[in-house]
C-alpha cells in the first residue's frame, strides 16, 4: 500500500499525496517539454506533480530546461536555422544572459519521438514565471495547487569551468526563487547528482529530497544510499530497476519509491500494483 510523506517548514505541515501522479517536463508527450503550456496542460490532465529540470544562466537566473545547452533536438536558432546534434554543445546556456536565451525557441521543431506532441513558437521560461502561471492556473481553475519536483542538472564539467556552477552556488539559486515563490513545503528537489542532493540534506532540511537512479545502474539500493550519505525522502529509479525486493526495501526504510519515465498504462498497472508511491509519465493523460 502506497505510503503518503509529510513535507514540513517551520509553519506549514503538506501532505503529498499517497499516490504521486507526475507529469514529465509538464506533459512532454502532448507539448513541448518544459515548458508553460506542458505545465498547464499537466494540471488540465489532473497530476498532483508538475515535474521539471532547471539549469543556470550567465546572469544567475534559474531557467527550466533539461539540458545546460540547447538541444538540437527540440531548439531552433533565433534566425530560424536549425542545427545538428553535433553543434549543440556550443550553445551553452551558462554562457548566455536569459536575454538571449529567451529568443531561441523550443516548441516548433518536430519531435520524433513525441507524435502526438502539439507544436507551438515558444520559449524556454524561468522558473518563477512558470510558477507563478501554474500557481494562478490551478487556482482559476479552483484546482489544488501543486507539488514541484524540481531536478537539478547540474554539470560536473562546471569544475573545468564550462557548464553551470557548482552544485552549491546552483542550489542556493534555485532554493532562492522556491522560497521567494513560497512553495517550499510542495517542492521537491530531485538529482542524479549526489553533491546536490547532499547540498540540500546539509542546507535545506526542510525539504523532500529525490535520489534519481539510471536504468544502467548495477548498485544496489543499499549500497547507492550509502554513496549519497544520507536517506533521501525519495528513491526513483527507472521503471526498469523497479523490483519486489526494491519495494520491500522503500517501505521498510519509509522511503517512497516513484519510479521514471513510464509510458503505458499497462506498465503503469503494473507498477501500481507492486506498491511504488507514485509514477512519472510523458503522457498525463494516461493517469
Amino acid at each position: 500500500m502506497a505510503m503518503a510523506l509529510t513535507c514540513k517548514t517551520p509553519s506549514h505541515t503538506v501532505q503529498i499525496p499517497s499516490f504521486d501522479t507526475q507529469g514529465h517536463r509538464g506533459a512532454r508527450g502532448l507539448m513541448p517539454e518544459n515548458t508553460i503550456p506542458a505545465m498547464i496542460r499537466a494540471l488540465d490532465l489532473g497530476v498532483t506533480t508538475l515535474e521539471m529540470d532547471v539549469v543556470i544562466s550567465k546572469d544567475k537566473q534559474v531557467v527550466v530546461s533539461h539540458d545546460p545547452y540547447f538541444s538540437s533536438e527540440i531548439s531552433t536558432r533565433p534566425d530560424g536555422n536549425i542545427f545538428t546534434a553535433a553543434e549543440q554543445l556550443k550553445y551553452n546556456l551558462y554562457a548566455m544572459d536569459y536575454a538571449e536565451i529567451r529568443t531561441w525557441d523550443v516548441g516548433l521543431k518536430p519531435v520524433a519521438r513525441f507524435p502526438q506532441q502539439q507544436k507551438m513558437p515558444i520559449f524556454k521560461p524561468l522558473l518563477s514565471e512558470l510558477i507563478d502561471s501554474a500557481e494562478n492556473h490551478a487556482r482559476v481553475s479552483k484546482r489544488s495547487l501543486p507539488f514541484y519536483n524540481i531536478e537539478t542538472k547540474s554539470d560536473t564539467r562546471a569544475e573545468n569551468g564550462g557548464y553551470q556552477p557548482d552544485p552549491e552556488t546552483f542550489t542556493d539559486l534555485l532554493m532562492a526563487v522556491v522560497n521567494q515563490k513560497g512553495i517550499t513545503q510542495r517542492t521537491i528537489i530531485q538529482s542524479f547528482d549526489e553533491r546536490t542532493l547532499q547540498v540540500m540534506h546539509r542546507k535545506y532540511p526542510q525539504v523532500t529530497t529525490a535520489y534519481l537512479i539510471e536504468g544502467t545502474e548495477k548498485n544496489t539500493i543499499e549500497q547507492n544510499i550509502a554513496k549519497l550519505g544520507f536517506t533521501p525522502s525519495i528513491y526513483s529509479p527507472e521503471h526498469t530497476l523497479v523490483t519486489a525486493e526494491m519495494v520491500k526495501y522503500c517501505r521498510d526504510h519509509k522511503i517512497r519509491l516513484i519510479p521514471w519515465t513510464v509510458n503505458t498504462k499497462a506498465r503503469i498497472e503494473e507498477l501500481k500494483a507492486m506498491g511504488v508511491d507514485g509514477i512519472i509519465s510523458d503522457y498525463p493523460n494516461l493517469f
